[in-house]
């Protein structure tokens, strides 16, 4: 097999993400759902809506929850 040929059957690497919905924010702090809500609600964690109305919150925003708790 020639480089070529290898090269076409790997897998691209994964994208870095760079905001993440209150569930996978959740997962990622282990912590409810609704742990995550009401600290954006507070404003202790910042986050945007996006389309239809969802929660996206940074992975940046994150590292600095993690950083100061």
């Amino acid at each position: 097999m020639d480089a070529s040929a290898s090269k076409a059957t790997e897998q691209p690497p994964p994208k870095e993400r760079i905001a993440y919905s209150i569930h996978e924010a959740a997962d990622m702090l282990g912590v409810d759902y609704f742990s995550v809500y009401r600290l954006i609600q507070r404003g202790k964690l910042k986050a945007c809506r996006a389309l239809r109305g969802k929660f996206l919150i940074s992975k940046t925003e994150l590292f600095r929850l993690l950083n100061t708790e």
